[in-house]
């Protein structure tokens, strides 16, 4: 019993992250910027824990190679959306972090309709677009809290995210649809 129990810790935790986005996001629109850096440092320590345990266990699961990037996804679509709500970044900003996003799970969506189950595998560009969109949000909070930082690394930071994006969001696309037009050669 204690066994599956400790088997669920990962997988708790990253529901949890995924239930965070809501709170932040909210805190966000309210401009409660010091309560958003301690969820946020929750999320992460929570990131870091529920991985590390699932590794360490040797329990990975289907649910937390799925749930693990949505919940990522799920607070950062909402927190950057926020941040254009607030007037913290420009809307085309937003609209291009969301869109590169809804292309991938809508792309993912298609190849699961035409060609059944795959294994969630998120690219090295797409690890690298999620840190910089990260490190980049908890610039946007901490200046809010702390105004320490100078303008020229919100600029860097911004293009930084917009570049990761387009990257990321182009690789995915090559990669799936090599996979999809493989799969198709195989049924023909």
């Amino acid at each position: 019993m204690t066994n599956v129990v400790i088997k669920q810790i990962p997988n708790a935790l990253t529901t949890l992250r995924l239930l965070l986005s809501v709170p932040i996001c909210l805190l966000i629109l309210n401009e409660n910027y010091s309560a958003v850096l301690w969820i946020a440092l929750i999320a992460g320590v929570s990131d870091a824990v529920d991985g590390w345990l699932a590794r360490k266990l040797d329990i990975e699961s289907r649910y937390g190679s799925i749930v693990d990037p949505l919940s990522d996804k799920a607070m950062l679509m909402s927190s950057y959306l926020a941040f254009a709500i607030v007037g913290l970044l420009p809307w085309w900003v937003a609209v291009v972090i969301v869109a590169r996003d809804a292309v991938i799970v809508s792309g993912a969506l298609a190849y699961y309709g035409l060609f059944g189950r795959y294994e969630v595998a998120p690219s090295i560009w797409g690890k690298t677009s999620t840190t910089v969109q990260i490190v980049f949000a908890l610039m946007l909070l901490t200046q809010q809290v702390y105004p320490v930082l100078p303008a020229l690394s919100f600029e860097i930071g911004l293009w930084s995210v917009i570049l990761m994006v387009i990257i990321s969001g182009c690789h995915y696309v090559y990669i799936w649809g090599a996979k999809a037009l493989s799969q198709q050669n195989h049924m023909d």
